[in-house]
């Protein structure tokens, strides 16, 4: 037999907590990247704090070199040590190149891949390579790898990558269509976590929102993808239950999302832990139906989407009930996070394990040396007899 159901569910369990795991040791070394780039896009954009045009030329290359780049380094890195991060980033370079969005969810993909095959590569044939060829063989391999596949990103995943993106701005499209609003967050809230949010905000909603306004004088489209609620409620729940990495972060990353307006910032806590994607689209549809429910919208989009660019944008009369919609999916989104995340139970459980490993690794060495050092006293002990 292959098991009992219990034992069979108790390997899933496992596997798929360490495929999360190793999503978070690609993505959270790399929040201080984020946090930079957050701050730098809320200040310098032309909407931003403190508008500076030269310096805003920072932001998208970024989002759409930097950050990517870092996340596959990392994965690759993880894989096969930094020989494997060099080939990651590489080989996710054909990504960026073949898209017009930010690769991030590609480079978690495409990293670890190229790694990977070179980490296969380098177990069958460096035992095979003569004395005085290794740097030549172990440097043209990794380039003629990395290459191949950079070559492949820009000609298969990259263009996958667009399908995607079109097919959920079709699927949004579609709900708005059947009077579905609600239910748009169940693909609004992942496709932004994947950043397609500026595709879906600019692509769909702007223009249905503008239409709107010019009839109505303002649109709910508006306040679809742009609302800080969702975000805000996850990020509050990794700050009070989430890992230790998450809760040193969380803080100033509620900063840059709630005030600065970027919501990009908390995209890697969902990716790093991807059953929080739940609290978000939990967050959004309350947010969407409440919205309906007090008949509000706004005159604009937010941009960028903090609180402040919200009540800027907001009807007068109309802020208590865009304010009631933010609070709703705050306060939902949150406890769903919270619950996802055991409320701390998790990561007391984890530190209490590992409390109690290096105890244990503690008294068996002592147990050792006091094996080791028995024989050497019996020893003296039968020395000084004779003498």
């Amino acid at each position: 037999m292959s098991g009992s159901p219990n034992q069979l569910l108790s390997k899933s369990s496992a596997g798929v907590q360490r495929f999360g795991g190793f999503l978070a040791s690609m993505v959270m070394p790399n929040i201080g990247a984020f946090i930079s780039w957050g701050l730098i896009t809320a200040m310098f954009i032309e909407t931003g704090w403190v508008p500076n045009e030269r310096l805003a030329e920072l932001v998208g290359p970024m989002i759409l070199y930097l950050l990517p780049l870092l996340i596959a380094y990392t994965g690759g890195r993880l894989v096969h040590d930094q020989r494997g991060g060099v080939v990651a980033a590489v080989a996710t370079m054909g990504l960026v190149v073949g898209s017009e969005i930010p690769m991030f969810l590609g480079a978690m993909v495409m990293g670890p891949l190229a790694a990977y095959l070179m980490k296969r590569f380098d177990r069958l044939v460096q035992p095979r390579i003569r004395p005085g060829f290794e740097m030549l063989v172990n440097n043209f391999s990794a380039g003629i790898l990395s290459g191949t596949m950079a070559v492949v990103g820009v000609y298969a995943v990259g263009p996958v990558v667009q399908g995607v993106t079109r097919a959920l701005g079709a699927g949004v499209q579609f709900l708005i269509d059947m009077h579905l609003l609600p239910a748009v967050s169940i693909i609004v809230e992942p496709a932004k976590v994947l950043f397609l949010n500026n595709a879906i905000n600019h692509g769909v909603f702007g223009p249905l929102g503008v239409a709107r306004v010019a009839e109505e004088g303002r649109a709910i489209e508006f306040l679809i993808e742009t609302n800080p609620g969702p975000g805000l409620g996850i990020l509050l729940a990794c700050m009070l239950f989430g890992p230790k990495v998450s809760r040193a972060t969380a803080p100033g990353a509620i900063v840059i999302h709630f005030f600065g307006g970027i919501h990009e910032i908390y995209f890697p806590y969902i990716l790093a832990q991807p059953k929080l994607i739940l609290a978000a689209i939990g967050g959004g549809m309350s947010a969407v139906a409440t919205f309906l429910l007090l008949d509000t919208g706004l005159i604009s989009t937010p941009s960028p989407g903090s609180i402040i660019a919200y009540m800027a944008v907001t009807p007068r009369g109309e802020h208590l009930s865009v304010l009631a919609g933010v609070a709703v999916a705050t306060v939902v989104s949150f406890l769903i996070a919270s619950a996802l995340l055991g409320f701390g139970r998790g990561e007391r459980k984890a530190q209490k394990a590992q409390q109690e490993a290096q105890e244990e690794k503690k008294e068996k060495e002592s147990q050792e040396e006091g094996a080791a050092q028995a024989p050497r006293s019996e020893q003296s002990n039968q020395e000084e007899s004779a003498t």
